[in-house]
């Protein structure tokens, strides 16, 4: 057996490598729920870390591995390579096929767990949303995908939306740039696979009756050309250039994405405006500066938010003194209120956003500002008890914890 890896857990070497990934025992597997694979696929936990772990091809393997890698250096929303096991041979001497090992992205879901009930228009058009923005960053870096679909994509929560990231590179091959003709290929791949999985979810009665499966793959598209437009489109400007451009950054930011530099022509009296966009994150990266706490772009808002009104409430100059205080006796507070065995729900900001949400919504009710630690209580007993668990835990039973939470909320709140 032959393990690379640029970092090797020591406990990878305690699975059953001589032993097809379809006949591992199920005291080494994870219960989680998976999408549509061609290849066969296993969720592991070690020392508290999930992974999974496809049988391909070795070429393939060392492609994926290769082009997972790459991504994460450039800060890519996908998931994480972490090794590849070649050379296995079985107990009767056979050469099984290699198994590429990634880390699990905790408190995501395949779009099938996602769509495990019929989705409301709203909801699915987050999703859209979701996924022709991963399709544009992964563009803007260079990436061409070739095989973008709900299925090679897992979302996570993010404040109200989703956040989506690439899950299966196997088709995929990075360049410099990617030409007009390279992005519609990948835009029309991904318009007949969205396709194809819409009719495959309406066959099965989890799609909403409103909800055309042609729309939502053309959908898609439209979406991802509104966004890929506002973010390269040269602006020409006639006057007021430092409004427009400021305003059009503005624009971007609200987007997530940051603009490293603009560069201005001026042709026959008219300002061309381009702005040039770097990396998506920019609410998410105040946050991590200001809090180290690591959020999706739509968390990082939110909190962001709540930090800003905190900060004058407090009446405190000093942005890093208000994000210290503000973590010490708001963030962490809230988290270390909920009990055990309701922290596997879900993650911390998506938690505190939540809060947030639930604690706007009782004090309109109330007429007055009920409060952060009643919100909390509330959200404890009310709501987060009867979530579903988003966590990839072995073992858990979302159920056995469905009782009121008796535990009162810290007076530090």
């Amino acid at each position: 057996m032959r393990i690379t890896s640029a970092l090797v857990d020591p406990a990878l070497l305690e699975l059953p490598w001589p032993t097809p990934l379809e006949d591992w025992p199920s005291d080494h597997l994870v219960a989680l729920p998976q999408g549509i694979s061609r290849h066969v696929v296993r969720f592991v936990r070690l020392d508290g870390t999930v992974y999974a772990a496809k049988e391909t091809r070795e070429r393939i393997a060392e492609r994926e591995y290769d082009l997972l890698r790459a991504l994460e250096r450039l800060g890519a929303p996908a998931v994480e390579a972490v090794a590849i096991v070649a050379d296995r041979v079985a107990a009767d001497g056979e050469h099984l096929e290699p198994v590429l090992v990634t880390r699990h992205l905790q408190f995501s879901l395949p779009y099938r767990a996602v769509f495990s009930h019929t989705l409301r228009p709203e909801t699915m058009n987050r999703l859209l949303d979701a996924l022709a923005a991963l399709l544009v960053r992964l563009h803007l870096l260079g990436f061409f995908w070739g095989d973008c679909s709900l299925s090679n994509t897992l979302f996570r929560r993010d404040a109200g939306a989703f956040a989506a990231y690439l899950v299966d590179a196997e088709t995929g091959a990075l360049h410099l740039r990617l030409s007009n003709g390279q992005r519609d290929e990948d835009l029309e791949i991904a318009r007949t696979n969205i396709f194809g999985e819409s009719l495959d979810l309406q066959a099965a009665g989890l799609l909403h009756e409103a909800i055309d499966p042609e729309q939502v793959s053309d959908e898609v598209v439209r979406r991802y050309e509104t966004l890929w437009h506002e973010l390269t489109h040269e602006e020409k400007v006639e006057k007021d250039t430092r409004r427009n451009m400021e305003r059009r950054i503005r624009r971007l930011n609200e987007m997530g994405f940051d603009v490293e530099e603009v560069s201005m022509s001026v042709v026959d009296s008219q300002v061309h405006i381009r702005p040039k966009v770097v990396d998506a994150g920019h609410h998410t990266r105040r946050l991590l500066r200001l809090t180290g706490l690591d959020a999706e772009e739509n968390q990082a808002r939110r909190l962001l938010n709540d930090l800003d009104a905190y900060r004058a409430e407090s009446d405190l100059a000093d942005e890093s003194q208000a994000a210290h205080r503000w973590l010490t006796e708001v963030f962490e507070p809230v988290v270390r209120a909920v009990p055990a065995a309701l922290r596997r729900k879900l993650e911390p900001p998506e938690l505190f956003v939540q809060i947030i949400e639930h604690r706007f919504h009782l004090s309109e009710k109330a007429g007055r500002d009920v409060g952060l630690a009643p919100a909390v209580q509330s959200f404890l007993n009310d709501v987060l008890v009867h979530r579903p668990d988003e966590q990839a835990i072995l073992g858990y039973d979302a159920g056995e914890d469905d009782e009121p939470v008796e535990e009162t909320v810290s007076p530090e709140l």
